[in-house]
């Protein structure tokens, strides 16, 4: 029952502009639907297509989103392969990104954190995930 569940992560953006850049050239995500003043509101939504889940970055018109509360608000993605997760890693360095040291350095041991511009981390960590 559970593999027929989709799961949309949303949030706001101070910049829908500099968000898709950092997960769609940074992360390799795909550009899924976007809307424009809906109700005050633009979004984007961006994901791997075929994949359980995406997430959505909405900008509300005459509003400033706060940054990230606190830097262990994390989206983890755990890539197996050693070669796919350094290619990720070379991705991100090469779309400008740099790895910043997490707030718990037990994701520095096998990964590598990103920060996006509204202050949210991105981990890559080169593992297998287990329940």
């Amino acid at each position: 029952m559970m593999d027929t569940f989709k799961l949309r992560v949303a949030r706001p953006t101070r910049s829908i502009e500099q968000v898709v850049r950092f997960y769609r050239d940074g992360l390799g995500f795909s550009v899924l639907g976007g809307f424009e003043d809906h109700d005050g509101f633009d979004g984007v939504m961006l994901g791997h297509p075929g994949a359980p889940y995406h997430l959505e970055f909405t900008v509300e018109h005459g509003h400033e989103a706060p940054r990230s509360p606190s830097e262990d608000n994390l989206l983890v993605f755990y890539v197996p392969d050693r070669a796919q997760w350094e290619a990720w890693v070379r991705r991100m360095v090469a779309a400008g990104f740099s790895a910043v040291p997490s707030r718990n350095p037990y994701w520095d041991m096998r990964g590598k954190t990103f920060e996006d511009p509204d202050g949210y981390r991105v981990v890559l960590e080169q593992a297998e995930w287990r329940a």
